[in-house]
């Protein structure tokens, strides 16, 4: 029997963040999607994922603020996870900084998304793959797809996000972190932490990638996820 795996994708993404990796995990596994955009925190994120999802039990996947959801899913249903995937995300609350940020961002978006879009650009993605019409043709046609009021929903709830870091030890089940090596958003020593903190994790950082490794390196992302899978006999 197939395993079921969720997919939670990142602020401002929909299911086309995850095109290729659902392309190459649909031939070993049954794929969903979560929807990241209705909820105002992450404790209510994850509520509704879980009540969305249509399997009992699933490989969970989530990259970047999908991986804050995913350690609010650890918390409120670790029975629900057969199997967990936290992709360029981090353990760590919002910083003070990183918040105040995030303000200027929602207030600019309200007039000017796409400028909003051309300042995260570089955060996204590696310079040699920025402009490639697969990473910054996604980025944007996402962006404007999802909007503003799922932009400031989405960022007040990372800026709201709690500290995961106390509960990563009690994480059981295997666990892959994956972190795109010039990611700028969640660097790999953010990896590293959530990998040492989990009993068991795997740690795989991919070369000449950013922040969205599953656009930047969506190959070598799918390759990783597939013999993780195939190991672990999910």
């Amino acid at each position: 029997m197939k395993p079921n795996i969720l997919l939670l994708p990142g602020l401002l993404n929909d299911a086309s963040v995850f095109t290729e990796q659902v392309a190459a995990l649909t031939a070993v596994a049954t794929v969903e999607v979560g929807n990241l955009s209705l909820a105002e925190s992450i404790a209510d994120l994850a509520a509704s994922v879980l009540k969305q999802a249509s399997a009992k039990r699933f490989v969970l996947l989530g990259l970047s603020l999908g991986g804050y959801v995913a350690f609010e899913i650890m918390r409120q249903a670790p029975e629900r996870v057969a199997g967990l995937v936290l992709m360029d995300t981090t353990a760590r609350p919002d910083t003070s900084e990183a918040s105040a940020q995030r303000e200027a961002l929602i207030k600019l978006a309200a007039t000017d998304l796409d400028a909003v879009i051309e300042q995260l650009l570089p955060l996204l993605s590696h310079p040699a793959r920025m402009n490639l019409p697969a990473v910054r043709g996604n980025i944007q046609s996402m962006a404007n797809g999802l909007g503003k009021a799922v932009f400031e929903r989405q960022q007040r709830a990372i800026i709201g996000r709690p500290d995961s870091r106390p509960t990563l030890k009690s994480i059981t089940c295997p666990t892959l972190v994956i972190c795109g090596q010039d990611d700028l958003i969640t660097p790999p020593q953010m990896a590293q932490e959530i990998a040492s903190g989990i009993k068991h994790a795997k740690l795989e950082l991919i070369a000449e990638c950013g922040h969205l490794a599953t656009l930047d390196q969506p190959k070598l992302v799918s390759e990783r996820l597939l013999d993780w899978i195939k190991d672990n006999k999910f």
